[in-house]
């Protein structure tokens, strides 16, 4: 039977992502990546909602792939596992850069003036284009990261040969308790330097987590009667985690190491996990719909906040306002309009969506 919470975790959470890049593409706080502030307030207490939803809403998308990652794993051989990862992952977030993504990565460069800077310079145009292919990975960073991980857990699962499954479904509620010191230690080590996001132990742990131990339905059943005061806690460090650290850089060093943003992460994720499960295990037309077109929101939604803030918000052609408005509308008109395109044209749907067309019976 078919999980209909775990589609529906994703696809809200995509949602959330989209309406996250908006404030972030604005944000007053000094995060770098987007345009920055456009406004003339003061502060822009608005941008609570970053702070609010970042420390969580990627790790439970590692989490629900994680266990994804199980449910595909009990029907399919490791070699079918591959294949449809390397297909559905790699393939988009490499040579769908060369023959899509670079878009991305000129608009980004454009936003700070990187084009036209490295023009000045006399960096030949091949170069240029090469530096737009790595600047167009933009969201791509999870599609990156899940790729390895998948890689990794074959390695693992050769090695423990379903030992830590068994154990994992034997997993009592207080467990989850020290479970936490994972995610904390794993938020200390392999950080990229760079590139934030590139959080390789933090969101390892999560993806882990939810193949070995959340993808049994017997941790699950004991999870869900949790959930309200899941839901609470989870809101409280939320906020409290807002208080705190509200005008800070919450993506880098010491924010993003530190016990309170290792605990939002953490139980902001169970609580969307156990909520959903609880609340949310059913499906309409309109959450299939929704669930059919996550992919494609989330890999080109980036494209057209972007886009609005290059050619509407820079120039400023119209009040800050309209421009975040417009941002909110092209993030979900490029999201769905560019998978409607992109996914019936042959090639381009392999190399950018990891789509392959069925053979014919």
């Amino acid at each position: 039977m078919r999980k209909h919470y775990l589609d529906n975790i994703r696809w809200i959470t995509v949602v959330i992502v989209v309406i996250y890049h908006v404030f972030f593409m604005y944000n007053a706080e000094g995060i770098s990546g987007g345009l920055q502030k456009i406004t003339n307030l003061e502060v822009q207490y608005y941008d609570a909602f970053m702070y609010l939803v970042y420390p969580w809403f990627m790790p439970v998308l590692f989490l629900i792939s994680g266990i994804g990652s199980r449910l595909y794993l009990d029907s399919h051989t490791d070699k079918e596992f591959m294949k449809s990862r390397t297909l559905k992952l790699l393939v988009p977030s490499t040579i769908g850069l060369f023959f899509f993504q670079f878009i991305q990565g000129y608009v980004s460069m454009s936003l700070g003036g990187g084009i036209e800077g490295l023009a000045a310079a006399g960096v030949p145009a091949p170069v240029i284009f090469l530096i737009m292919v790595a600047s167009g990975s933009g969201v791509l960073w999870f599609v990156h990261l899940l790729w390895i991980y998948c890689v990794v857990l074959l390695l693992i699962r050769k090695i423990e040969k379903g030992r830590l499954l068994k154990a994992g479904a034997k997993t009592p509620l207080w467990l989850l308790i020290p479970f936490f010191f994972l995610v904390w230690g794993g938020a200390q080590v392999l950080n990229m330097p760079v590139v934030s996001v590139y959080r390789i132990a933090f969101y390892f742990v999560f993806f882990m987590l939810g193949y070995y131990v959340f993808s049994n339905e017997e941790v699950m059943e004991k999870l869900k009667k949790t959930a309200v005061p899941l839901i609470v806690i989870a809101v409280g460090l939320c906020v409290a985690f807002t208080i705190l650290y509200f005008g800070q850089n919450y993506a880098e060093k010491p924010v993003n190491r530190g016990i309170m943003y290792s605990l939002s992460a953490y139980i902001g994720s169970l609580a969307m996990l156990s909520g959903m499960a609880r609340f949310g295990d059913k499906a309409t037309p309109f959450t299939e719909w929704m669930t059919k077109h996550s992919f494609g929101l989330y890999v080109f939604h980036y494209l057209g906040i972007s886009t609005v803030a290059l050619l509407v918000a820079k120039p400023k052609f119209l009040p800050a306002p309209l421009c975040y408005v417009l941002s909110l509308i092209a993030g979900f008109a490029f999201g769905y309009g560019l998978y409607a395109i992109i996914s019936r044209i042959p090639f381009f749907r392999w190399a950018v969506l990891g789509i392959k067309k069925k053979k014919e019976k």
